[in-house]
């Protein structure tokens, strides 16, 4: 079940609708047609004819793998666990494989996939990654799904202070959005953005309180004192806050991303993921080595330019797009 459904309204255990779920796969879709048309048409091709099994056929998953972005260790890690399920099954031929693969991938996904977010009110949410990763759109596609799909009541803060402009862009996408922010202009102190911006929260019945952050200061233990700085000033009002501290990786950036991610992990009490940029990408590998790497649930991915364009993260139905299905 959804976070949204999770957190404004559905009992535990409600299921997603027909149509909902026929939405988010679209989505899904969409994020990764380039993924399944490149690296992943070539995996799918490993098992197209009904061969016999061989150690090249183990040899060239690996390589296409690693070369979709799912990272040298994970890709040993899936096919070592599809040999494995092989033999325990008796399998000797490729056009059988696929489907075990798939499951060792699901798999994978699904063991940072049972976390439940907290039920709060006002629900904070805390976004990090580095500059350049689409924290800012990310940022914006939640306030207007919140706000007009579940019609909530949400706040924005600037709180990205160092870079230039990363204030009035949000201001315009809050414009846009047609969301309230807090803002203190460039150079402000972050800290006092959170500060205003959940004293702002408690007195106007916010639902949810977004608060974006910068994503490099000259120094990098700089920036993940600064990042502790805003979650204690949150915490002095709201002891359990935040409730969702959102990692934002750039799906283009590949084990690059992944490796920037794990410094933020250091620091920062990280909950859940979002993949922005998937769209542009033929890889799509990147969600695997997250789930091993990073240990952390995907709960998003970017799958466009429009407002929009914003997916849940379903393992099932991820895995299932990658191979066309």
């Amino acid at each position: 079940m959804s976070f949204f459904q999770r957190l404004f309204g559905r009992g535990q255990d409600a299921p997603r609708t027909e149509e909902e779920a026929e939405q988010e796969q679209q989505k899904i879709n969409q994020a990764t047609e380039k993924a399944r048309r490149g690296f992943f048409s070539q995996i799918t091709g490993l098992f197209a004819a009904n061969d016999p099994i061989t150690d090249e056929l183990w040899d060239d998953l690996e390589g296409l793998l690693i070369q979709a972005d799912v990272g040298v260790e994970t890709s040993m890690y899936l096919v070592n666990r599809t040999k494995d399920r092989v033999n325990r099954n008796g399998v000797k031929r490729a056009g059988e494989v696929r489907e075990m693969l798939k499951a060792e991938m699901i798999r994978v996904l699904q063991d940072q996939a049972g976390r439940k977010p907290l039920q709060a009110h006002p629900y904070i949410l805390l976004v990090v990654g580095v500059n350049g990763v689409g924290k800012t759109t990310i940022i914006a596609k939640l306030a207007h799904r919140l706000k007009h799909q579940f019609g909530k009541n949400v706040l924005l803060a600037a709180g990205d202070t160092f870079r230039a402009a990363a204030t009035e862009q949000l201001e315009a996408w809050a414009e846009r959005v047609g969301v309230p922010i807090i803002v203190r202009g460039q150079g402000a102190d972050p800290g006092a953005v959170a500060y205003d911006a959940v004293e702002a929260a408690l007195e106007q019945n916010v639902d949810v309180l977004i608060i974006d952050t910068a994503g490099r200061l000259h120094a990098k233990t700089n920036l993940m004192k600064e990042l502790e700085k805003i979650r204690n000033i949150i915490r002095r009002r709201i002891p359990d806050a935040p409730h969702e501290v959102l990692l934002v990786i750039d799906a283009t950036t590949g084990q690059n991303g992944v490796l920037q991610a794990k410094a933020f992990l250091q620091s920062v009490e990280v909950t859940d993921v979002a993949i922005t940029k998937m769209d542009g990408t033929a890889k799509g590998g990147i969600a695997f080595a997250i789930a091993q790497d990073i240990e952390r649930p995907i709960r998003y991915i970017g799958t466009g330019e429009k407002m929009t364009d914003l997916a849940l993260f379903d393992t099932q139905q991820y895995v299932n797009s990658l191979f066309g299905e």
